[in-house]
């Protein structure tokens, strides 16, 4: 994956971190000199210092051939302008966090897919919305074990089995639980024979955390 991070603040550099970890390409993009030699020197990434809210720097970061975009700055000018671009060239994950609550509709009507304030998720969570765009609310428990909140898509592999069947398919993985539905705004605590339904937001427990495995099964092809 072709990831563009945009700030190498303390969010940032926690994107950073883990996406080289995972060794995709990573170019980052950071307007103050010391940070960006820090991170230059620490990781395995491209890192231009220059201000993001350029349509040429983003050209020159690779903006035409990014899978994924995050902008992390604490500016949310800067973070709507990046998104701007990025969505102008097609980039097909667009995740920025933001300062002010009041600009969050500013975000979801560009269409940016993951928005949230930098008071409530970190560098993780941000990475994790790239990683898995199907979660919608993620939190890490102990260890491996998460749970997270999805809507299931329809025609998405789980969409119209019951638990049974899709136990059955071998869908679940093992320790993967599916504790809460909410339907038409009514709560469902699933048993057996509950059947999933395109639409449902379910609530998971993944003892093995939340792999793509375990997403896809609520995603459309």
């Amino acid at each position: 994956m072709y990831i563009i991070v945009v700030g190498a603040g303390r969010t940032g550099r926690i994107v950073i971190d883990l996406a080289t970890q995972d060794d995709h390409d990573v170019v980052v993009i950071e307007r103050d000199a010391e940070l960006a030699e820090e991170v230059s020197a620490s990781y395995d990434c491209l890192v231009i210092n220059a201000d993001a809210a350029s349509k040429d720097i983003l050209l020159e970061a690779g903006v035409e051939e990014a899978d994924a975009l995050i902008s992390t700055t604490p500016i949310d000018s800067v973070n709507l302008m990046v998104t701007m671009f990025g969505k102008q060239y097609g980039v097909e994950t667009l995740v920025s966090s933001i300062n002010d609550p009041e600009h969050k509709d500013l975000f979801e009507d560009l269409g940016v897919n993951i928005v949230e304030s930098p008071h409530q998720l970190n560098g993780e969570y941000l990475y994790r919305a790239v990683q898995h765009p199907a979660i919608e609310e993620f939190m890490p428990i102990a260890g491996d074990a998460e749970i997270f909140e999805a809507t299931v898509d329809m025609g998405a592999p789980i969409d119209g089995l019951s638990l049974i069947d899709a136990d059955k398919n071998d869908l679940l993985p093992e320790e993967t639980i599916i504790v809460a539905i909410v339907r038409d705004s009514e709560l469902i605590i699933p048993q057996g024979e509950t059947e999933i339904q395109a639409g449902d937001e379910v609530t998971i427990f993944c003892g093995n955390g939340a792999t793509s495995r375990v997403t896809e099964i609520f995603t459309a092809s």
